[in-house]
C-alpha cells in the first residue's frame, strides 16, 4: 500500500517532537536528581532509529511508512563506555536542554507549514 509523502512527513515529524518531548523530560528528572544518590542519568535514542529506518527503507526515495512502524523515542540509561552510570553535569544538561528547546521550536514551526501546505492544498 502506498502511503502519500505528507502522511509520512507528519509522521516523521510527529516522532521528532515526541522524541524532543521525552528528551526534556529526561533532562529535567536529571537535574532535579543530580544530587541522589544511585539515580541514574537518562537519555533518549531517537536519531539513531531514525537513521536505521532511512537505511531500511533502500529505495533512495526516502523515508517509507513501513520502516517508520518501529521508530519510537526510548529512554536508555547514560552509560558509560565501560558500561558504567554517567556522573549527572549539570552545566551539560542544561546546554542540552537549551539546543532541545531550539530544536523542539524548529520543528514545530516545520509541522506548522507542512500542516499550512496541506491547507493550502485542501482548499
Amino acid at each position: 500500500m502506498s502511503h502519500p509523502t505528507e502522511a509520512i512527513t507528519t509522521t516523521a515529524l510527529t516522532l521528532a517532537l515526541d522524541a524532543a518531548a521525552l528528551r526534556q523530560r529526561a533532562a529535567t528528572a536529571n537535574i532535579a536528581n543530580a544530587s541522589v544518590a544511585g539515580h541514574v542519568p537518562l537519555r533518549v535514542t531517537f536519531e539513531a532509529a531514525l537513521i536505521d529506518a532511512l537505511q531500511a527503507s533502500g529505495t533512495g526515495r526516502g523515508l517509507q511508512a513501513s520502516a517508520l512502524a518501529d521508530v519510537r523515542p526510548q529512554l536508555q540509561p547514560a552509560l558509560q563506555a565501560d558500561g558504567s552510570t554517567s556522573p549527572v553535569r549539570l552545566d551539560v544538561e542544561v546546554a542540552d536542554m537549551a539546543r532541545n528547546a531550539v530544536q523542539y521550536q524548529a520543528l514545530v514551526q516545520g509541522l506548522s507549514r507542512h500542516l499550512g501546505i496541506l491547507a493550502t492544498v485542501a482548499v
